[in-house]
């Protein structure tokens, strides 16, 4: 008996195939209304929910799908899914943890290093005609510190250490024993101990605003954030007021309060390097991905353990 996955991404297009191949039977609903009427006319057929993090799926939604057995999250963050509420109907819920890290750590990497040797601005004022050789600090042998030591940190930490010749510390909620990296306590210890922070880990109640003006001003006038996780795990009004004055030296940041929509004042300053949620966009990233899912369902629809399991 083949199962119907409501697929709510819009980022996995290429590598859907993998899953009608394996016989499922997709329901593409990628708007808000496409959603919206998938939901009210095909909820019967729907087995097993595909989505992000960002995206969610709401405690509406899963009341109003009474077929649901699964749902698989891309990416390692499920902010808004109500975990809940799938909890509770004995839904299963997994994440893509690992499946798409080499690709946002190099992009977390990519990013640093565009803000701190100023290539944007480089780049642009040398298309102008101009020849502003501006001196920039190095990357190299400086002190990291990295805000979640999950697949993504672990990724960033090992190009830092072994490509960088940098110094790696790290707080995470609990210590790990199977790393050569130094723990810190709280992120004000963790910037207080880093040149430059990197934000990786995931969204959610638990890690709003960790990344807030104390942590700036720990990190200091030197110091450069980066942020590829979620946008709720730094306060961006401090963050703004700390580029202005600063602070900080400057940013990289691919994540947004309201995605699409990048607030004018971040635009707006000229230490700041940002793009539009990719880091985890690659080929191969959403290749694993997509397989990662197909794993999680052909386990789950055999009765066998899925691999990437979410808790409520």
């Amino acid at each position: 008996m083949s199962k119907t996955v409501l697929v709510l991404v819009e980022t996995v297009d290429d590598y859907l195939p993998l899953l009608e191949q394996a016989g499922y039977r997709l329901i593409r609903a990628q708007t808000p209304q496409r959603r919206a009427e998938a939901i009210a006319h095909r909820a019967n057929e729907i087995d097993a929910v595909l989505t992000r993090g960002p995206l969610g799926l709401s405690a509406d939604e899963i009341a109003a799908l009474p077929s649901l057995q699964i749902t698989c999250v891309i990416g390692a963050g499920y902010e808004q899914v109500d975990l809940a509420a799938a909890a509770a109907r004995g839904i299963t819920v997994t994440n893509g943890a690992g499946a798409n890290a080499n690709a946002v750590a190099d992009h977390a990497m990519a990013l640093l290093l565009a803000v701190v040797r100023d290539i944007p601005r480089a780049d642009a004022s040398t298309r102008r005609g101009e020849w502003n050789r501006v001196i920039s600090p190095s990357v190299s042998g400086k002190r990291l510190g990295i805000l979640g030591l999950g697949a993504v940190g672990l990724a960033i930490a090992k190009r830092a250490a072994q490509g960088f010749d940098m110094q790696v510390n790290y707080h995470n909620r609990n210590p790990r024993e199977d790393v050569p990296y130094r723990y810190c306590d709280s992120p004000l210890a963790l910037a207080q101990a880093s040149d430059f922070l990197i934000v990786a880990t995931p969204g959610g109640a638990n890690t709003r605003q960790l990344i807030d003006a104390p942590v700036l001003e720990a990190l200091g006038a030197e110091g450069f954030l980066v942020n590829i996780a979620r946008a709720s795990v730094v306060s961006t009004a401090d963050m703004v007021q700390a580029l202005r004055s600063g602070v900080i030296a400057g940013a990289g940041l691919d994540v947004f309060d309201d995605e699409p929509a990048v607030a004018d004042d971040l635009k707006a300053l000229g230490n700041v390097v940002l793009t539009p949620h990719v880091a985890g966009q690659s080929p191969d990233a959403a290749q694993d991905t997509v397989q990662l899912v197909l794993k999680n369902l052909q386990a789950f629809f055999s009765g066998e353990p899925v691999l990437t399991p979410v808790r409520a």
